[in-house]
């Protein structure tokens, strides 16, 4: 059917708000007014009673973190911390929201207004390419992920705790082995410890340890993580899966440096250093109860923010080069033609950098180009044909049926795997029981895809 002229849609000549240099947060109503704080690209500013936020409220109507602002390149994002007054836009309370400048803001009983602001921006990192090298895996050609990699240097050098906070594979674990492989103790162990899954019986054990006969099963004393690391560094991945009963004691080896097994009478001391990792915002976790506010401020003396990769785009090509060469074997593997590299580019990446490895890793194996959610014109959802690979074996059909087999198996799973861990929020135990397997075998196959 033939669209007239008058009933098209045309996209509006609105200024797009990447391109803004800077908004400055200023209060207009309440005890703080006057008081402002500039808002830079890649920058988030949370707004709160406690007096590690960007702008501090001290309100009583205010949460202890309240909400965020980050400039975005599509606007402002806001985004309420699960506040107790909420925060609104005019008489709409939101959780989430891409605004624009001149947007007034309610903050409990805070007034703020969002102002574009003229502000000379920070020049961004410069690398030199030796030094990117200290991070083995990372790429970093985006001004945000160069940054990150600054931080993670310059954090390296001292003792504190640092929690890395990203969503689900933006590569929190790369930069936690860096912090220990740039730091004094890096000749001392590394030890991992996922509280996301591990049943909450067993993360006391592994944390701490446990005596012999200190619950059924204990057959023989067991050495927890902070034991094994003595000297070294813990890395507690998800630690936002933490039950909370579990907390205080995670607190008291952070104040103390001492600690107890699991049935046993005497106190160790140790010597580690502590990297978190987590997906969640604990910050909101604070505001509902289901995460210790004290125990947060002790993880959170350097708090990383890493950004997703739909908000980098200028990694993805680099990334895809590294991916390829790391899959062919060719420095000079190219899956994909410049269409195919723009599509990527546009993609949401909901599983970011892992997501974005097993693409093309599917890709090489497969011989095109598959992303979900794509165009409904395109009913394949291949998006673009690929330039094969110097070494590439070219079309599946000639390999023989065995290999073509397992490659299209492999595949399959991957995009399994990973929908369903994404479905459960990363939760291991949840994802085996909707798969109806036994969990050890699902975290067996989420390791085999390099998914956990």
């Amino acid at each position: 059917m033939e669209v007239r002229d008058e009933e098209k849609t045309v996209r509006a000549l609105i200024r797009p708000a990447g391109s803004m240099r800077a908004v400055r947060v200023r209060v207009v109503e309440g005890s703080e007014r006057g008081q402002s704080v500039e808002l830079l690209p890649g920058r988030a500013v949370g707004i709160g009673k406690s007096p590690d936020n960007q702008l501090t409220l001290n309100d009583l109507t205010v949460s202890r973190y309240h909400v965020e602002l980050t400039l975005r390149r599509g606007g402002i994002e806001v985004r309420d911390l699960e506040s107790m007054n909420g925060t609104y836009v005019g008489e709409v309370r939101v959780d989430r929201a891409l605004v624009r400048p001149g947007t007034t803001l309610a903050v409990g009983a805070a007034v703020l207004r969002l102002e574009e602001a003229d502000a000379e921006l920070p020049r961004p990192v410069r690398q030199q390419p030796e030094e990117l090298a200290l991070i083995p895996g990372l790429i970093a050609q985006s001004t945000a992920m160069r940054n990150v990699a600054n931080t993670v240097l310059r954090l390296a050098r001292s003792n504190v705790t640092v929690l890395l906070h990203g969503e689900t594979g933006t590569g929190k674990e790369v930069l936690a082995r860096a912090l220990h492989a740039q730091s004094d103790r890096r000749d001392k162990p590394f030890e991992v410890v996922d509280c996301g899954s591990m049943a909450p019986t067993l993360i006391a054990s592994e944390l701490f340890g446990h005596e012999r006969g200190a619950f059924t099963g204990a057959q023989s004393e067991h050495a927890g993580a902070f034991e094994r690391a003595n000297g070294g560094t813990v890395f507690l991945d998800e630690i936002g899966e933490l039950p909370l009963e579990l907390q205080p004691m995670l607190l008291g080896v952070l104040e103390r440096r001492r600690f107890k097994r699991v049935g046993g009478s005497r106190e160790r001391s140790v010597d580690v250093r502590v990297v978190a990792a987590t997906h969640r915002d604990l910050r909101t976790a604070t505001n509902v109860g289901t995460f210790r506010a004290d125990l947060y401020f002790r993880l959170a003396v350097a708090r990383v923010v890493i950004p997703p990769l739909r908000e980098r785009p200028e990694d993805i090509e680099p990334l895809v080069r590294r991916f390829a060469e790391q899959l062919t074997g060719d420095p000079r593997a190219q899956p994909f033609d410049r269409a195919a590299l723009a599509a990527l580019e546009s993609h949401p990446w909901s599983g970011n950098v892992r997501e974005l490895r097993n693409v093309v890793e599917s890709a090489v194996a497969m011989g095109s180009l598959v992303l979900e959610g794509a165009d409904a014109s395109d009913p394949s959802g291949a998006l673009s044909s690929l330039t094969t690979p110097a070494n590439d074996a070219g079309s599946p059909f000639e390999l023989p049926y065995r290999e073509a087999r397992a490659q299209a198996v492999a595949a399959f799973e991957r995009s399994y795997l990973r929908q369903l861990t994404e479905a459960c929020g990363g939760n291991a135990s949840e994802a085996a029981r909707r798969a109806k397997m036994d969990r050890p075998y699902l975290l067996s196959l989420l390791r085999k895809h390099g998914l956990r």
